[in-house]
């Protein structure tokens, strides 16, 4: 109907850890360490299979596939962003979003129909929670362990984003604010 579109999909091909904690290893590279590959195997592996999906169901393509691994920079520039608006704080390396101190500015569950004071009381108790000021905080930026693959030097530490930041970095390089 005469609009032009940007169509932009993600591929979300780091950080997404295998707990609620933030914890343990990432997915990828769990499942890399399985199948004896490097972990950009494995998420070509899968991409490849979920493009082959998508060609199925006759869906269109994306204008645009970023990979969030493509995009560390952008999360990191974000991040500083967040810190300095006041709603990320830095605990040994890893980063968290202060989803309470927003909260008293902004409506945190608008776009989800979700409540704060629900979302807190509903949160169970998990091991590794100790470093967050409130337990529906959530990681921007987490510290590598040693052993972990997929990592990337920051102000931070040495670590990987939380899949929480990446949609939003690509979205805003490709999309605008």
């Amino acid at each position: 109907i005469g609009y032009k579109v940007r169509y932009v999909r993600n591929i979300t091909d780091v950080g997404h850890l295998e707990n609620d904690t933030d914890e343990g290893d990432d997915k990828i590279q769990k499942k890399a360490k399985l199948e004896n590959l490097e972990p950009m195997e494995v998420v070509q592996k899968y991409m490849d299979t979920f493009h082959r999906n998508m060609d199925q169901l006759n869906t269109l393509h994306p204008s645009i596939e970023p990979r969030a691994s493509g995009h560390i920079i952008e999360q990191q520039e974000l991040i500083k962003e967040i810190i300095d608006q006041g709603y990320g704080y830095e605990v040994n390396g890893s980063v968290y979003f202060d989803v309470d101190k927003y909260s008293k500015k902004y409506d945190y569950g608008k776009l989800s129909g979700r409540v704060l004071e629900e979302l807190i009381s509903c949160t169970r108790s998990l091991e590794g929670q100790d470093e967050k000021k409130n337990p529906c905080d959530f990681a921007l930026w987490k510290k590598a362990s040693p052993e972990h693959l997929m990592k990337w030097q920051s102000p931070w530490s040495e670590g990987f984003p939380g899949w929480h930041l990446e949609c939003s970095a690509m979205s805003i390089k490709y999309l605008g604010e």
